[in-house]
């Protein structure tokens, strides 16, 4: 059972007086009190599960929660608050600074000394503090003043510094899963049911399309449904349930998920790479439209696109990289929106190009050969030789030019002695490099031909 709630909590209040309840938001007035309550996150927090064990115990350790936004990281802070004797004491990094850090943990050191009680610090938005501010956590961390329970939708390996993370746990929470956000707008449908009387019932295909709005958000999907039932409770009769088409209007626009400066900017856009070297045209059109809508810089996409082409096609199809380098020009030229189908045609003929990565590969064998060898001679017979006494000590010496020869190839060796037949390039079995494949072997053989 949960235990008492110290006094500390007063502000961080669990509940709320009858006013405070009447005007706050859905979100809150639904909020969780207990774990049987608490939907979702069952991989972290179901029963037996080691999480749920240590906080129901009062064993609290220094932690980060790590999710996007309604997946419920201050809910299981103020759950974390009703299973623990320590004192809980909650700080934004939005709106208080590292001078109320320092208070609290003086404190918490007070705390500790004259009642023998730990201190828990829920510190939301915690990405917000830079990472000198961070500093301030940590000698009260590292001697267990205080303990630490930061929440954050950033990557922490982003946004907090080194230090400080090695010191905390990291709770990584996913977006709900729809089932858990169905049971949630019925909880909402009840609550309002409690409040106001009866209230419309949702179709099914309301409820998916509130839930589909949802995208895993637990306070967006309870600000949708207390805005689709207060819409409509006022029109509809009683009974008729709401239909989709109903919802629909009522829905502001889903945004897409991303942040052009943070880890979903990497993601989307590894995830545009990877769906273009898998040969698959309809993702990754569908994760460069997420950067549209995200409000990504063009232009670096265009530049990836450059890198795709040279990296994943390669000489399989040379023009991907015409294309590429086109596209990128035509937006220049164009701009949004005109310039974004360019782009978005590169894409396309990039994912249904022949792929080929020899050359990115032979790239990097040669490098590594470079570094290994940074000192080896320039064979003698390829050496310029623009004076009489360059060419008296050798150079040029035996040189043959490829153009008077058979088939314009002599056959000679252009590697330092070291790496003499050393192949780094085999160019793939497909599209261009196929043709590039059979001249390879026809001047090889000619080498191989060659005294």
């Amino acid at each position: 059972m949960p235990k008492n709630v110290p006094d500390e909590l007063a502000l961080f209040p669990v509940t709320a007086s009858a006013d405070e309840a009447a005007t706050a938001p859905l979100a809150h007035r639904l909020r969780p009190e207990s774990f049987d309550d608490f939907l979702g996150h069952e991989k972290l927090l179901g029963p037996g599960k080691p999480l749920r064990e240590a906080i129901e115990q009062g064993a609290i350790s220094s932690m980060v929660l790590w999710g996007p936004p309604g997946c419920g990281k201050t809910t299981l802070a103020r759950l974390l608050a009703r299973y623990t004797d320590k004192a809980f004491v909650t700080f934004s990094a939005v709106t208080e600074g590292v001078p109320r850090v320092r208070e609290i943990i003086r404190e918490a050191e007070l705390r500790r000394q004259v009642e023998g009680r730990g201190t828990i610090l829920f510190c939301d938005e915690i990405h917000r503090f830079n990472r000198a501010q961070q500093d301030a956590f940590l000698p009260s961390v590292e001697a267990g003043v205080i303990t630490l329970v930061g929440a954050t939708t950033e990557n922490p390996s982003f946004e907090l510094n080194s230090a400080l993370l090695s010191r905390l746990r990291v709770f990584v929470l996913e977006p709900l899963a729809p089932e858990a956000i169905g049971a949630i707008v019925a909880r909402a449908q009840q609550q309002l049911a409690n409040e106001n009387g009866a209230v419309p019932p949702l179709s099914s295909d309301a409820l998916d399309l509130l839930v589909r709005h949802a995208d895993g958000d637990a306070r967006r999907a309870l600000n949708a449904t207390e805005a689709v039932l207060g819409h409509v409770a006022r029109s509809k009769r009683r009974g008729e349930p709401v239909t989709a088409a109903e919802v629909a209007p009522i829905l502001e626009r889903r945004l897409a998920q991303f942040d052009k400066t943070g880890e979903q900017h990497y993601n989307v856009m590894s995830a545009l790479h990877k769906s273009v070297r898998g040969s698959d045209p309809d993702a990754a059109l569908y994760w460069f439209a997420r950067m549209v809508e995200g409000g990504e810089d063009l232009l670096y996409v265009a530049r990836r696109v450059v890198r795709m082409a040279v990296e994943d096609i390669g000489l399989a199809d040379p023009r991907g990289l015409s294309v590429a380098l086109a596209a990128k020009d035509a937006y220049h030229f164009l701009g949004s929106p005109e310039g974004d189908l360019a782009i978005a045609e590169a894409i396309v003929y990039l994912a249904t190009a022949p792929k080929s990565n020899h050359v990115y590969s032979a790239w990097g064998a040669a490098q590594a050969a470079a570094r290994e060898h940074p000192a080896a001679p320039v064979p003698l017979h390829i050496r310029n030789a623009p004076t009489k006494l360059m060419k008296d000590i050798g150079y040029g010496e035996g040189y043959r030019y490829d153009h008077a020869e058979d088939g314009h190839a002599a056959g000679q060796e252009f590697l330092p002695d070291a790496l003499r037949g050393t192949r780094w390039y085999e160019p793939a079995g497909t599209g261009y490099e196929k043709t590039v494949a059979e001249r390879l072997a026809w001047w090889r053989q000619r080498k191989n031909e060659t005294p």
